[in-house]
Order: C-alpha cells, then structure tokens, then sequence
C-alpha cells in the first residue's frame, strides 16, 4: 500500500484541471450508455499513474423488506469475500497483491464499490468488480461471520461508547414509520432475522445492469477501457424488482422526547432534530453558508458557545443530510450527566440567537472563505472524482450541481441567507434523542416535552 499512498499524496497536491476565480470546474468527462442500460463515465487523467473507479448499482437499504432492515449493508460486505475463482482469501490476496483497494458498502440509494489501482493494473481492478458484481460465491460460512460480527459490533458500541449510535437513534426517532427511519445497517433483531436466501433474493430483485453506474477517473486509455467494459458488464441483465418510492415526510411541530436509558453512564448523549433540506434544494448554497457558520466549523456559533465558552462538552455540531427527500437537520453533543440540563437549554438558547438575530456580514463572509477553502479539496484526486461523477449520475443531476456550487456560495445575499435559516427548525419544534442515566436525567429530559423511554440494551432503535 505504500506506492498507492505516496502516488495519491502526490495526486491530492495537484489542483483540478479547470478552475475558475470564484470556484472549481469538474474535468470533462464522457459518458456512455451500453445496451443493458448501463451508464459508463470516463474521466482520464493523466497526471499520476493510477486509476480509480466508483461503481454504483442503484437500490440500497431503502429497498431492504421490512423487518430485515441490514440487508442491503450484508450483501455489500459478502460481494467481496469471494468472487468468480476466487475465494475470500483468494480475493483479498488479488487486491493486496497489486497494493490495490477495493471496498463495497451500501448507502440508502445504492450498492457502492469504491476501486484503486495502480494504472499498469486496470485490467485486474475490473476484473475483481464485475467478478463480485456479477459472479460473488456467497458463501454461507462468510455470511454466517459476516452477520455474528454486525450484531456483535452493535452491541460493543452501546456498552462501551454509543456515541456513535445517536444519530441512529435520532433518525429512527425523527422518522417514525418512514423510510429514512429504518437503520441502514439493521439492528440486532432485524440482523438475526437475514439468511443468505434474503441476500441472494435481495440480489436478483435489485441488483442488474440497467441499475449501474460505472464511473473511472484517471490514467487510462478511453477507448480500450470502454470495450474492457462492455464485455464485463454488457451482459448484466436488468434486476427483477422496482426501486424503493420514498414519499416526503412534513416537518414536525412541537416536541417530543426519546430517553435510551444506558444505567450508570457518566454522560448523555444528545441530539435535536427535525425535517429539513433535500439534495435538489434551490436554497442549498445559503443553507450551507448558515450551516457553516451555525455548527458545520470548530469556531461555529454552537461549539463557541458549548465548550470554548462553557466547558460543557468536548464538542457540539450541527448537519444537514440531503437525500433526494428531505431528511434530518441535528443538534449533537454530549456532556456530564449533571450537566445535561445545561447543555441542552444552551443549545436551545443558541438556534433561538441564530433565529433572533441571524448572521452578521463578518460572519457570513468568513463562512464564504471557510467553504472556499474546503469544498474544492474534496475533489482533486481520481477517486473523489469518480465518485463525485458516480453520484451526479445516480440522482441525474448535471455537472452545473458541482461546477456552479462555489460561484452560487460567493453570491448568496444576505436576505437569501436570512432566508436559508429556515432550514433549521425553531426551539419549539423539535425531536429529541437523549442516551444516558434515566434515573438521574429523566426528570430533566421531561421538561422538554413529552417523554418516551427505552433501555439501551434493546435490540432496536426505535421503541
């Protein structure tokens, strides 16, 4: 792995290719249609000799069946663990061999694979892809060790640090009897519930080549990688079953409170949350000026307040999730039992400021320069831009989405950025997710409206 890490230090210095005063242009880069409906993007480069590719198989975990939430997140991990003449050893030996790496995950949208190589071995990162895509062994001993470590690492995180866990939570909370409510990864019961004949039927039913997506970035030859992939993936047929429909769900009004009773814990863990932005917002560019400054940066207003100026927590933040519905905004945090009431009303207190009073011009224009500054490092390397290509693809926007982004953040007015507050709800409205001592914080969790609990050490996320 070390040519792969000195070689990508070397591409990550490197500016993109076309760049403009005000922002980044996306690289050109073609596209081809193959008969099975497969899309194909090529982005050659040839800077340093190497070569990524992101490949996208449309249908993920929203398309999981109901009750066996996770099944998505295992095929993902099984695609690998033998494939073609391969074993799992077999596979890994391939990829390590060539100092290469090669990882499969699932989001909501899709199964993702992400590749890198050398150049000189394009030919092999093919091979494994469309060996796992279109050939994985699935054995029934990986998948048995496969499933046993996802439930067991579930239950490690809650006994040591569940900090990890409260977004979980907090979506499940949040979005109760919605699609976006349903664990990505599963949880212990729906975990114990998958067999392999789930996996294997989740794979005919939304896995094909009129699902793909392939995008690949770097030094290659165009022509010959086009046909290299035609007669890979060419013959894919199309997945027997439909994507997954998410309707939108409505922003909620009021409050209410989920208490995860984790006996004995020192801190709580506490997220606030609502409804609020979707990837095709008009309003993204000023949402994420607001975000910048609110809780997306160390010196935001929300971490300024929590720990610079009060020491209750180590760290507090803000996001703003965008899939193609609207998903949640959060309020994160954690803090000492006996300080969660503080904490809490002070993060409160602080999206009610940001309400009253909004964001000054200095303010405002050094979010502008902290953006500027971030976005256009996530997209200089071959596999950033694979993936940003892949994913453009996959929710059928054009290259303006990224292209425009950065000219869009420097025009925003302020009156658009008064606006964009929106995305935020006020103090009044909003879901809450607390993990901690029930027994020392459940009078205080009361306060905030009404309260239902659960015991961390429940198989689920949801009560």
């Amino acid at each position: 792995m070390s040519r792969l890490r000195f070689l990508f230090a070397a591409l990550a210095a490197l500016a993109m290719s076309a760049a403009s005063a005000a922002g980044i242009r996306l690289p050109d880069y073609q596209t081809v249609r193959l008969d099975n409906g497969a899309t194909l993007l090529l982005a050659p480069r040839k800077d340093v000799p190497m070569v990524a590719a992101t490949v996208l198989v449309r249908g993920g975990s929203l398309a999981d069946p109901a009750g066996k939430e996770g099944t998505a997140d295992l095929l993902a991990d099984l695609l690998s663990k033998g494939a073609g003449g391969r074993d799992a050893l077999a596979f890994a030996q391939a990829v390590d061999g060539a100092g290469g790496s090669l990882a499969f995950a699932s989001t909501g949208e899709a199964i993702v694979a992400n590749a890198q190589f050398l150049a000189k071995d394009s030919d092999l990162m093919l091979s494994l892809l469309a060996d796992a895509l279109l050939r994985p062994r699935m054995d029934p001993a990986e998948f048995d060790k496969l499933r046993k470590r996802a439930i067991d690492g579930l239950a490690a995180a809650k006994d040591a640090d569940p900090r990890r866990l409260i977004g979980q939570y907090s979506d499940a909370w949040l979005f109760r009897g919605h699609p976006y409510g349903r664990p990505d990864s599963g949880d212990e019961t729906s975990l114990a519930t998958i067999t392999l004949e789930d996996l294997q039927a989740f794979r005919r039913q939304q896995m094909g080549g009129d699902r793909l997506i392939i995008a690949i970035a770097g030094d290659f030859d165009p022509a010959r990688v086009t046909a290299q992939v035609r007669q890979a993936f060419g013959t894919w047929g199309k997945a027997e079953g439909a994507l997954p429909q998410v309707p939108a769900k409505a922003r909620e009004t009021g409050r209410r409170v989920l208490l995860v009773d984790k006996p004995g814990a020192t801190q709580t863990y506490f997220a606030l949350a609502n409804v609020g932005s979707y990837r095709d917002d008009p309003a993204r560019a000023a949402q994420d000026l607001v975000q910048t400054a609110f809780g997306g940066r160390f010196t935001s207003m929300l971490n300024t307040e929590l720990r610079v100026k009060s020491g209750l927590t180590y760290g507090a933040r803000s996001q703003i999730d965008r899939p193609r519905q609207p998903g949640a905004v959060e309020i994160s945090s954690f803090t000492k039992t006996e300080t969660t009431q503080a904490a809490i009303d002070l993060a409160i207190a602080t999206l009610d400021r940001l309400h009253r009073e909004g964001l000054d011009a200095a303010t405002l224009q050094s979010a502008r320069h902290y953006i500027a500054g971030q976005f256009p490092p996530t997209l200089e390397t071959a596999p950033q831009l694979a993936n940003a290509i892949a994913w453009l693809a996959l929710y059928g926007d054009g290259r303006d989405y990224i292209d425009g982004y950065l000219d869009q953040v420097a025009a925003a007015t302020p009156a658009q950025v008064a606006a964009a507050r929106a995305v935020f709800p006020n103090g009044q409205d909003l879901v809450i997710v607390a993990i901690g001592d029930a027994a020392k914080i459940r009078d205080v969790m009361r306060r905030y409206g009404p309260l239902t609990e659960m015991k961390l050490s429940d198989p689920r996320f949801s009560p």
